[in-house]
């Protein structure tokens, strides 16, 4: 080994060992980095030849950040950040629309989740739930991750939002993950979790008041068309392929994905519970009157998102008890926050430029629609749909494609009902989690790697348009849709 030169100090070897990992490390992500600048580029020559200067703006602006959230070379906080101050200095969309994913229900919604996340695991209401559901889910691998999704697939049922739904059952899911001997960067907990996020989340948008792109379908469908989408028909058409069939397929890809040892018997066998606390007692009755509140929004008409923030307000009132006094400071993710209203400013940015509807319209010339083949027609609107949701997240798909719907029926030769019905096969085939503001919600109340849930998606979006989505359409023509 040569001597160090005069003057210089030797670095230990695991020093030495540490710095060239981190230079590789930093080649790694230097690629990921120059695609996405690369394909901004192309995306900005390319739409600057045929669009007008606001869309162009938006199209470097989307390709730019959905390149940097998909590939997390950068924190996405950052990259949200970097969003917010881009447009608006650009001048690419009003301060309004900009920052209009604060004014959204689904930024306060994920906010009083993250709050009431805290407070379950500050009074303990987390580790007396997981130790009911040790003893309900049984002591091997599969049955557990079983039962999570088929618990998150009924919860669906009565409950109708899906970012109400993580919030209950995440900081529960992950509670039980530690008490079944699972640690933190473990396959076993990050299955649990995915189970606990996909299986309340995907499947349920076969369920029509269960999740935001639903809602926003049936709502603009009815104001525009005076179409009103029934619960039983819907659930009929959607329910036993895209909601049942795809929450049983979750279950052996989490396992071939994320495979672990059955819950150590220690862990899993019954320990004598302390008696339930004044905390613990007062938080279940919040929860349990947010969840009557929510099932309920038929009736009253207040958004889940004001229940969760009503929650989370008392929660954080210093006289309850039910949170601690640095939670606000540092429990709370708040880059999951800026995540968040990042996703749905540029949704917002995309929308009002009206690039989303110049994609359809150019989707849609080179798509071949015409009368006479409805398999056809069927089939590539789900994939201007899906296409849509990469660039407008799986909100945006119904309201840019709903408005369109009457010509794209004249087009294709097809009832409207149909057409309308393509979009869900778009928006309940999640590519990337950057498109689902629960799956985030999700992501970040478990502290799930990105990596692990991002896997996930891919597989399950290939598997749904490979096998899933032909084997919907055939039940759509069983059905008489088609």
């Amino acid at each position: 080994m040569s001597a160090p030169l005069d003057g210089e100090p030797a670095q230990p070897p695991a020093r030495a060992a540490a710095e060239k990992s981190d230079k590789a490390q930093s080649v790694i992500r230097s690629w990921p980095m120059l695609g996405v600048l690369l394909a901004t580029a192309l995306g900005g020559l390319a739409g600057g030849a045929v669009l007008p200067a606001p869309m162009v703006g938006a199209l470097v602006l989307g390709v730019l950040c959905i390149g940097l959230w998909a590939t997390a070379v950068l924190p996405e906080y950052w990259t949200a950040l970097a969003f917010f101050l881009a447009a608006v200095v650009l001048g690419i969309a009003p301060a309004e629309t900009v920052f209009s994913g604060f004014r959204s229900s689904t930024f306060w919604l994920l906010f009083g989740g993250l709050v009431l996340g805290a407070a379950i695991r500050h009074t303990g209401l987390d580790k007396r739930s997981a130790a009911f559901l040790s003893r309900t889910l049984g002591t091997r691998y599969p049955g557990v991750i079983l039962g999570i999704v088929a618990f998150g697939l009924a919860l669906g049922f009565v409950m109708p939002s899906s970012l109400g739904r993580a919030v209950l059952m995440v900081p529960i899911v992950a509670a039980l993950a530690a008490r079944m001997g699972y640690g933190p960067q473990s396959n076993g907990r990050t299955g649990m979790l995915l189970a606990a996020a996909f299986g309340s989340h995907v499947p349920t948008f076969a369920i029509l008041p269960s999740n935001v792109p639903n809602m926003i379908l049936a709502g603009t469908a009815e104001t525009l068309y005076r179409t009103t989408l029934t619960y039983w028909d819907y659930l009929l058409l959607h329910f036993p392929v895209l909601g049942l069939v795809k929450a049983a397929l979750l279950v052996p890809l989490i396992l071939w994905l994320f495979p672990d040892h059955d819950p150590a018997p220690a862990a899993s066998a019954q320990q004598r519970s302390e008696p339930i606390s004044t905390g613990e007692r007062r938080l279940a009755v919040v929860l349990a009157l947010s969840l009557v509140l929510w099932l309920g929004d038929g009736l009253h008409h207040v958004s889940p998102a004001w229940i969760s923030l009503a929650a989370a307000l008392y929660c954080l009132w210093p006289g309850s008890g039910l949170t601690s006094t640095r939670c606000i400071n540092e429990e709370i993710n708040h880059g999951s926050l800026l995540f968040v209203a990042g996703i749905m400013g540029l949704g917002a940015v995309i929308a009002a430029s009206g690039l989303g509807a110049s994609l359809v319209h150019a989707l849609r010339e080179h798509a071949g629609l015409g009368t006479g083949r409805p398999l056809w027609n069927v089939a590539a609107l789900a994939v201007i749909s899906s296409l849509v949701a990469t660039l407008t997240t799986l909100p945006g798909v119904p309201a840019v494609m709903t408005p369109l719907a009457d010509e794209l029926a004249r087009t294709a030769g097809l009832p409207l009902e149909t057409v309308l019905m393509t979009q869900v096969l778009g928006f309940s085939n999640v590519l990337l989690p950057y498109q689902s503001p629960p799956l985030l919600a999700a992501i970040a109340l478990g502290n799930l790697p990105a990596g692990a849930a991002a896997k996930l998606c891919l597989v399950l979006f290939l598997v749904t348009t490979l096998v899933l989505t032909p084997l919907d359409l055939l039940w759509w023509h069983l059905v008489g849709w088609l």
